[in-house]
């Protein structure tokens, strides 16, 4: 009788959790640097959506990627790190490579368990039919499939062209000018599946990973000219709108106390383009490479009445644990046929008290192979560069021999 009230309670906790689960929202922006917003330190772009994102949630001023898109990308997608699953550095239009289709993606453990999945804007792990995040797990696709420097000449006219794609169709050839709607298009296709399932009552899993900031700059007219840091704040700002429409939207259907957010970016702001490229703020380094500045990203958590308002978090994180992380939260557990680097970093997430890293290293990884590594404060480049991240965020003083 005693252990069956125990499986009955367990039942019925379990049913309480399941009827629980969070909708999941992750806005994922390319070539942002840590510096680029309000709460990260910015003084030229106006971001007052990010502002309040942060203001109402949470900071995670430790969240790594990975140096280059397409690796960052599918260490999100698989919880592992990039070279594990065999995408070392960056995919080109029409190659024979991408995601592997057996690997098990975010979107596919969501989607088993009846969450309604969601890829909007630029995928990069391959544009082959059999790389797309409709074979990923995901419901449906809408976006330009990789990053928007990478379109092809089209011969009727001689300009470049970028293809915008309906799940495994391209329903439109887009011209660089007509790039600046992209933003505005995906923030419409984004906030039109938000209703749709909160219409129906259904979980969702909305994965938007934006287009901007990558090179070459188009925002939208109506943003054009009206930042005090050029095209590129620009178009920081119209990000912010963006953010700023899905955070009410979920106001205005009354879900948001249902719904977490994450916002963060796919690596380091392309410094060498200058005025088109953003910044570090206090880090060094930028896309491409693995100081801080390249790895380490801009991270705000929100979920109303879940994660305590105006907090932060230095712990050593990064985006292969929200794999890991979100599969928690719905309640499915990780495979065990395979290795699977992220952690579960719920706890730092949603601000319990001395939640701490799972990870006891982090490996930086350059072009599939190891570049440095970091235990606590104590960061380590292959090279033999020693840095304590604690006293010099800004690798400046190498303290090697210190330290042997």
């Amino acid at each position: 009788m005693k252990h069956f009230l125990l499986v009955l309670f367990a039942l019925f906790a379990f049913s309480i959790s399941a009827a629980e689960k969070p909708n999941l929202v992750l806005i994922f922006i390319d070539d942002m640097g840590y510096g680029d917003i309000g709460p990260f330190g910015s003084k030229l772009n106006r971001t007052p959506n990010l502002d309040r994102m942060a203001k109402e949630g949470r900071k995670l001023t430790s969240f790594y990627a990975a140096p280059v898109c397409s690796a960052s990308r599918a260490q999100l997608m698989t919880g592992c790190y990039a070279p594990r699953v065999g995408v070392p550095g960056v995919f080109f239009p029409a190659g024979r490579n991408g995601l592997n289709p057996k690997e098990h993606t975010v979107a596919d453990y969501l989607k088993e368990l009846g969450y309604s999945t969601m890829c909007v804007g630029k995928w990069h792990l391959g544009d082959q039919r059999e790389f797309l995040p409709t074979r990923h797990g995901f419901d449906g696709y809408f976006g330009i499939p990789y990053s928007n420097d990478m379109g092809r000449t089209a011969t009727a006219n001689g300009k470049r062209v970028h293809p915008l794609m309906r799940d495994e169709k391209v329903t439109e050839l887009l011209e660089d000018e007509g790039q600046r709607r992209v933003t505005r298009e995906y923030t419409e296709e984004a906030v039109k599946f938000i209703e749709t399932n909160a219409k129906a009552d259904k979980n969702f899993f909305l994965y938007l990973p934006h287009t901007a900031m990558h090179v070459p700059l188009f925002p939208h007219p109506d943003f054009m000219g009206k930042s005090k840091n050029g095209t590129y704040g620009d178009w920081v700002e119209e990000v912010d709108w963006s953010v700023g429409q899905i955070l009410k939207t979920l106001e205005r259907l009354k879900i948001e106390k249902d719904t977490l957010v994450l916002f963060t970016s796919d690596n380091g702001p392309w410094a060498s383009k200058g005025k088109a490229g953003g910044v570090s703020g206090p880090l060094r380094g930028s896309k491409g490479c693995t100081l801080e500045g390249g790895v380490r990203e801009p991270t705000i958590a929100w979920w109303p009445g879940t994660i305590p308002a105006g907090t932060s978090s230095t712990e050593m994180i990064s985006a292969m644990d929200l794999h890991p992380t979100f599969a928690r939260m719905v309640g499915k557990s990780m495979p065990t046929d395979r290795v699977i680097d992220g952690k579960d970093i719920a706890p730092i997430l949603l601000g319990k008290p001395n939640a701490r890293t799972p990870h006891d290293r982090f490996f930086y990884q350059q072009g599939g192979r190891l570049a440095a590594v970091r235990s606590g404060n104590w960061k380590l480049m292959v090279k033999g560069e020693l840095y304590n991240l604690h006293s010099d965020l800004a690798e400046k003083k190498n303290v090697a021999q210190a330290h042997p």
